[in-house]
């Protein structure tokens, strides 16, 4: 029987893009290509390689060690994370259809690569590599449409991030504007580094909507089109490489961490998640003649059913199969926090009162005092997620929640349209989110539901890197616990 690499590799329709992508290189004048895949934290991993050897890697791939999903990370006991330096390297292959030019140097060109164990393996030679969150994601969307007749997630981000000013050392020193919430003289203040990458972003196919100024230092958020969940996971692990590099060329820094800042608000990363059937993709090359790249970076899914828009007589109330995937998400809350929130400092977010971080277990309409809202007809919005998610983990924990959800009928009970701390005042109890890592990281091992969108590695990789990180900061003394008790007795 063939191997994954091998069906992967030969599937109806690759080839001829094989081809495509070399056009474009030629046209495109491209001398250096990335190979690029996502790791457990989602930073962008890979290899680069000369333009010339594009149709041998698309062919045989680039190998990698195993670890590097990882961060080639070891954990506070001096051992690798995942994976140690006796085991085997994975091997890369490239999508062809997200082959695209960088703006900021015409010379190179980005791909991402689907993951696979390596040929040679003693058992399951070639098979999809389940340490890859970004094929896993694919996999667990497929199996989902195939499994419910084609439904299938379309979601948006809101990636919340700062511009941190550089101070001479090369660390944060502070945010670059003040933090007035919407307010367009500090938008405009930062007007040369959003321009730059809105343009970035449009010449790599993000289709840019709207931004502001939020309330926090230096805080921005630039959206972009919603789309299929794998293309938008994509984007927004584009965007982060767009961001980084802008500020390396206005000498600041694009910071992703949820809360650098007590006594503002957070970064966080809204999902905006909905349900579809039907439709199909169009393209918009966003005011390009000759995009700069494979036209599929240029694609969205257009038309079709949203099973989320209100069928019955509440114009607001989601249809029957949106409120059993929002059931399956308020049943699944605890553990998708672990990764919604998935470091030490998401949890500041949820401790520092009163900047409309979402702390408690509800659901509602237009009610940001809750962890869950339908933000507008079809559209439900998941607030219990911040700026350094890995957006490929996320969306496979959804699809699972929504499942699970769909298949036992699970209802979410009604919305709260109070304040939900005058709910509270009222006499409603009301479950909070885990307040910490070590907490959510509890509900994420009782909770196979969710474990299921970490398959095979993935979920030992996670948890392995996520116990490290919370078990070393408890072993850590801090300059608060200096401050708090170095003359409290006698």
């Amino acid at each position: 029987m063939p191997m994954d690499i091998e069906r992967y590799v030969e599937q109806e329709g690759r080839a001829d893009m094989v081809r495509r992508v070399r056009e474009k290189i030629d046209e495109l004048n491209i001398d250096y290509i990335y190979y690029q895949f996502i790791s457990v934290t989602g930073r962008i991993v890979g290899k680069g390689v000369p333009a010339d050897h594009w149709e041998t890697i698309a062919q045989r791939g680039f190998q990698l060690v195993y670890g590097s999903v990882a961060n080639l990370y070891v954990d506070r006991y001096g051992n690798y994370i995942g994976y140690g330096p006796e085991s085997s390297e994975l091997v890369g292959i490239p999508d062809p259809e997200t082959f695209v030019q960088l703006p900021w140097d015409k010379r190179v060109a980005r791909v991402y690569c689907t993951c696979f164990r390596n040929r040679e393996e003693p058992v399951n030679p070639g098979a999809f590599f389940t340490g890859d969150c970004r094929g896993n994601l694919r996999r667990i969307h497929d199996a989902f449409q195939e499994k419910h007749n084609g439904l299938h997630l379309r979601h948006g981000t809101e990636p919340e991030m700062m511009w941190l000013k550089r101070g001479e050392d090369g660390l944060p020193d502070g945010g670059f504007s003040k933090p007035n919430c919407y307010h367009i003289d500090q938008f405009e203040s930062l007007r040369p580094v959003f321009m730059k990458a809105i343009e970035y972003s449009r010449a790599m196919g993000l289709d840019m909507i709207q931004g502001d100024h939020e309330d926090a230092p230096g805080q921005l958020e630039l959206n972009f089109q919603f789309d299929d969940a794998l293309r938008t996971a994509d984007r927004l692990a584009t965007y982060r490489q767009i961001c980084a590099q802008v500020a390396r060329e206005n000498n600041l820094i694009a910071c992703f961490m949820s809360k650098p800042f007590m006594g503002v608000s957070a970064s966080g990363c809204h999902h905006n998640v909905s349900l579809w059937t039907g439709g199909a993709d169009e393209i918009n090359t966003l005011g390009q003649d000759q995009p700069a790249g494979m036209v599929e970076n240029f694609a969205y899914r257009k038309g079709g059913t949203n099973t989320f828009l209100p069928d019955g007589a509440d114009p607001r109330k989601p249809g029957s199969v949106g409120l059993k995937a929002i059931g399956g998400v308020m049943a699944h809350l605890g553990a998708l926090t672990a990764i919604g929130c998935s470091t030490v400092n998401s949890y500041r977010r949820l401790w520092d009162t009163g900047f409309w971080a979402p702390v408690f277990a509800d659901w509602g309409y237009q009610n940001r005092t809750t962890g869950m809202r339908v933000s507008a007809p079809g559209r439900f919005e998941y607030r219990a997620v911040d700026s350094m998610v890995n957006p490929y983990l996320m969306a496979s924990a959804l699809i699972q929640a929504f499942d699970d959800g769909i298949d036992n009928d699970l209802d979410p009970g009604e919305p709260e349209e109070r304040n939900i701390y005058q709910a509270m005042e009222e006499g409603k109890l009301v479950k909070k989110l885990p307040m910490s890592l070590g907490d959510a990281l509890d509900r994420l091992r009782d909770d196979e539901v969710i474990k299921s969108s970490m398959p095979g590695d993935m979920y030992k990789v996670f948890m392995h890197y996520k116990t490290n990180e919370w078990e070393t900061f408890m072993a850590t003394v801090t300059e608060w616990d200096v401050e708090t008790y170095w003359d409290c007795l006698p």
